[in-house]
């Protein structure tokens, strides 16, 4: 951590950029963990929800799936749904949104100020007309009507992918 900060401190005095880490908060009702059916090891689980965590791309998340798969056999969809959480939480990070939570039948995209691109909103409405709405206030947000609440996270996915 000390390291990390140091690095970004002399990053900013030599004028180079530095990378601004979005700690993103996703909250959609979706089981998404790791049972104890499925690995019963806390220490094992603990280290699983780690390398989840520890994921920066796609590759990593594959990565971390083929593991899980090797050491420990076909995953229950708990365990899947963890990883295309996480694999949402990055799509997040690289499209500049801080929370992404579902409301009803509704999910609520929220942006970091500085990030957002509001050319997004015509290519959201040209695309989901009036099932999305958008709101321009101090955190900009975005609400899209889902269509199927049972299929939430490919339509999450789905949604992402405008951006």
């Amino acid at each position: 951590m000390y390291c990390k900060l140091l690095d970004e401190v002399v990053k900013e005095m030599r004028g180079e950029q530095v990378e601004v880490e979005i700690d993103v908060q996703i909250d959609i009702n979706v089981s998404s963990y790791i049972p104890d059916e499925f690995i019963e090891n806390s220490a094992q689980k603990i280290e699983v929800y780690q390398n989840i965590a520890l994921c920066k791309t796609k590759e990593d998340i594959l990565n971390v799936t083929d593991e899980i798969i090797d050491r420990y056999g076909k995953m229950p969809d708990e365990v899947e749904n963890l990883l295309k959480i996480s694999e949402i939480k990055q799509k997040c990070k690289e499209k500049g949104i801080s929370k992404l939570a579902q409301k009803g039948e509704s999910i609520v995209v929220e942006f970091v100020p500085e990030m957002f691109d509001y050319t997004i909103v015509d290519k959201l409405v040209q695309k989901y007309k009036t099932r999305v709405k958008f709101s321009p206030a101090q955190k900009p947000y975005v609400t899209y009507k889902l269509q199927n609440a049972k299929q939430i996270i490919e339509e999450i996915q789905e949604f992402l992918e405008v951006f």
